[in-house]
């Protein structure tokens, strides 16, 4: 036994020097030679842990990033042949994965044909169709969407934090990729064919590796790690973000224990015990959920430990939030090119700099105007952030007056 736990702890050693070397300039095609002679046995949990081990002692995360793509070259082959837990029908695992079917038909039967003809013959019709294409290649958001919001989330309480920052980095690389080509073939030029193509070619191999990556890493390594309760959470979440490019047929059930015990935990949520007292009135429970969700506003409340503690769910919620956020560090909820700006935020509120902060962007042709709010108690002290968003299109474009009711 010991033998083993010191080849395991020497190929670990051996691993991160090689990756360390990569990043240092070492050719891909000289570390693999080096590589197979430890690789036997790899598993997508040990090659998170060794990532991590990495940022732990000082690799920056948008490092690890820049060179994703050569780590999984070095590693396609080993993982590829390691042995992965299979998914049950139904399960949020095996749902993702026949998005990931969805994703690659949708590129080799449709998208890659259209190219080819484009490589042939630059016409503006050809170019409409490939944007009708990528178009609907933007649902990848939502496959995106549910690992970053309902799988990470889990992983992070488990200690496992740098390789879902990796992983949510690239996507958002993919997602900016995806709308450059957008972009640029929303203004096609026939002189500008070229280019084109390889923007899009070189975007759609970038979400082919993703899959290989989720398949062959994050997928076995999430289902070693998380327990069954835990992805029925994460299936009862999947239907708020939405699926991309199919609508699953099954939803997968955990053991009869473990629906018991949700069930449980369920009624006990939902029983009234008593009314909560403020300073202007009384409500219960269940009152002030229902006024929470009726603000025309969504709103989302982290403490001063920077936890996520709470938020809103309306009708219309503007951005995805889901239960598994809850106990979360916002600094985990943001994609890592944004986490400087979160900090700098808190640190202000913190300190008492700023007692608010606002933002407004262009979201699919509406105007959201995302505020916030430091918290301070009766005597000054920070005790959170409030963040406070709403679509004010309308709003903005109000002139005169209204007083009669509308019909």
């Amino acid at each position: 036994m010991s033998e083993v736990i010191n080849n395991r702890k020497f190929r670990k050693q051996t691993l991160k020097k090689l990756i360390l070397d990569l990043h240092n300039g070492k050719p891909v095609e000289e570390a693999k030679k080096e590589f197979k002679k430890i690789a036997e046995g790899i598993s997508s949990t040990e090659l998170a842990e060794i990532e991590q081990a990495l940022i732990d002692e000082g690799l920056p995360v948008e490092e690890v990033q820049r060179l994703c793509d050569v780590h999984t070259a070095l590693f396609k082959e080993g993982l590829e042949e390691a042995e992965k837990p299979e998914a049950e029908e139904g399960h949020p695992v095996d749902i993702l994965k026949d998005e990931n079917r969805a994703i690659e038909n949708l590129i080799n039967d449709e998208i890659k044909p259209i190219i080819e003809k484009l490589k042939k013959e630059a016409t503006k019709d050809d170019a409409l169709k490939l944007l009708e294409k990528i178009n609907l290649l933007m649902d990848i958001d939502k496959h995106y969407s549910k690992k970053e919001n309902l799988i990470f989330p889990y992983l992070e309480k488990y200690g496992i934090t740098g390789p879902p920052k990796v992983m949510w980095g690239v996507d958002d690389e993919i997602r900016d990729a995806l709308k450059e080509c957008k972009k640029m073939l929303s203004e096609f030029d026939a002189s500008n064919r070229s280019k084109i193509i390889e923007k899009v070619e070189e975007t759609l191999q970038k979400v082919l590796d993703m899959i290989f990556k989720e398949e062959n890493i994050l997928f076995p390594m999430a289902m070693e790690t998380l327990t069954q309760d835990e992805w029925f959470n994460i299936m009862k979440d999947m239907d708020e973000i939405g699926f991309c490019l199919i609508e699953p047929e099954y939803k997968w059930r955990p053991q009869r224990d473990s629906m018991e015990k949700y069930g449980k935990e369920l009624a006990d949520e939902n029983t009234e015990k008593e009314y909560i007292k403020f300073e202007t009135g009384l409500l219960t429970p269940s009152e002030i959920n229902l006024i929470l969700n009726h603000l025309p506003v969504d709103i989302t409340f982290v403490d001063k430990e920077d936890t996520v503690k709470y938020f809103s769910q309306t009708k219309d919620r503007i951005f995805a939030r889901t239960k598994a956020v809850i106990g979360r560090k916002v600094q985990n909820c943001h994609p890592p090119a944004s986490v400087h700006i979160v900090e700098k935020l808190l640190s202000d509120f913190k300190e008492g700099r700023k007692d608010s902060e606002a933002f407004w962007i262009n979201l699919n042709g509406r105007l959201i105007y995302i505020r916030y709010f430091a918290v301070r108690d009766e005597n000054g002290d920070y005790m959170g952030t409030l963040e406070v968003t709403q679509d004010i299109t309308e709003i903005k474009n109000l002139t005169g007056e209204k007083r009669l009711l509308s019909e």
